[in-house]
């Protein structure tokens, strides 16, 4: 099975890459951030299963516990899509993300509209802000 990390973007249904909107249309079951605009989430089919996994100050799951969900729904459900808001990679969880399921299910990144130097980080292997690499 796959998980599809998908980055929701600014909030605006129209600003999503084409890859992205159709991953949200024809996905089983969605986790999102509740960083994620009504708007996009609203993309989603009436049969998809909508997990809030976002977290705010005190509240919310633990990293490791969204990871276990994804590597549990990767392997039960069709298609998985983890929505996370803005680009997953830039202040995100993304990296976090990818290699706390790496082993268990196949992981893809939705490419987002990025600058030029974020994308030459990333394939570099370095994902821009992320919490290991933050000087404070």
């Amino acid at each position: 099975m796959t998980v599809y990390l998908v980055g929701a973007g600014p909030g605006d249904p129209d600003l999503l890459t084409v890859r992205a909107a159709q991953l949200i249309e024809r996905a089983d079951v969605i986790l999102h951030d509740r960083l994620v605009s009504p708007a996009v989430l609203a993309l989603a089919a009436p049969t998809c299963r909508l997990v809030d996994v976002g977290k705010s100050l005190g509240h919310g799951q633990t990293q490791a516990d969204i990871n276990n969900l994804l590597v549990d729904l990767g392997r039960r459900q069709g298609r998985v899509v983890r929505l996370k808001g803005g680009d997953p990679f830039v202040f995100g969880r993304g990296g976090e993300e990818v290699v706390g399921h790496a082993d268990a299910v196949r992981t893809e990144t939705v490419a987002q509209h990025r600058r030029g130097r974020v994308v030459v980080a990333e394939v570099g292997g370095h994902h821009v802000r992320g919490r290991r690499h933050d000087a404070g």
